[in-house]
């Protein structure tokens, strides 16, 4: 059973049963051009929250194998913050270290669920990785379903070719199942990972 702490800001209310540390296993499965990239992965992924209106995330995968029997080579390291996409006001601070031109005001229900549309809610996700690439999604959370696409995606020089993403996230049978399709090295998108993982 998923336990969902009833002290969030309303504009988590959406994202709350994401919150915890999720574990497991996937699977990777991608050819470009000649090469074909296969095996099994561990995958770690935490969601937590600073009261403020956004989750906290941080992930990381190391690549096991084809057959599990290999030292684990580390994939994936990333960071970043999860968000229901809502015009910014005089009461929020920013850009940078800017203060806020107005008194705060605390959101609520009403207000989030002003936000829905016949899709679910609106919903950007920021993702910082390791080797530097940016990442941008926009997408939409309804009940346990997430799905989301890059809007940009910024590389430092000497990347990977890499230039487009959506990741769905789903919880079903209280696991967090999720799959990754990518636009990368001369290939269109399509799937290349998938796992599914279970609160730790």
């Amino acid at each position: 059973m998923i336990d969902l702490p009833t002290d969030l800001p309303a504009d988590l209310a959406p994202l709350s049963w994401l919150l915890g540390v999720w574990e497991g296993t996937g699977v990777i499965e991608y050819t470009a051009g000649d090469e074909r990239y296969q095996g099994e992965f561990s995958h770690r992924v935490s969601f937590s929250h600073d009261g403020g209106p956004f989750l906290n995330y941080a992930a990381t995968a190391s690549f096991l194998g084809v057959d599990g029997s290999d030292e684990p080579i580390p994939l994936l390291a990333e960071t970043g913050f999860w968000r229901l996409a809502r015009p910014r006001t005089d009461a929020d601070p920013g850009p940078a270290l800017l203060p806020p031109l107005s008194a705060a005001v605390t959101r609520t229900v009403d207000d989030v669920e002003a936000l829905r549309t016949e899709n679910g809610f609106p919903l950007e996700v920021s993702v910082t990785h390791s080797d530097g690439t940016l990442e941008l999604y926009l997408g939409r959370i309804a009940g346990p379903r997430i799905d989301i696409s890059t809007d940009a995606v910024v590389r430092p020089a000497g990347a990977k070719p890499y230039s487009a993403a959506s990741r769905m996230y789903g919880l079903v049978d209280q696991h967090l199942l999720w799959a990754w399709d990518i636009t990368a090295l001369g290939e269109s998108l399509k799937s290349h990972a998938s796992a599914r993982l279970a609160k730790v």
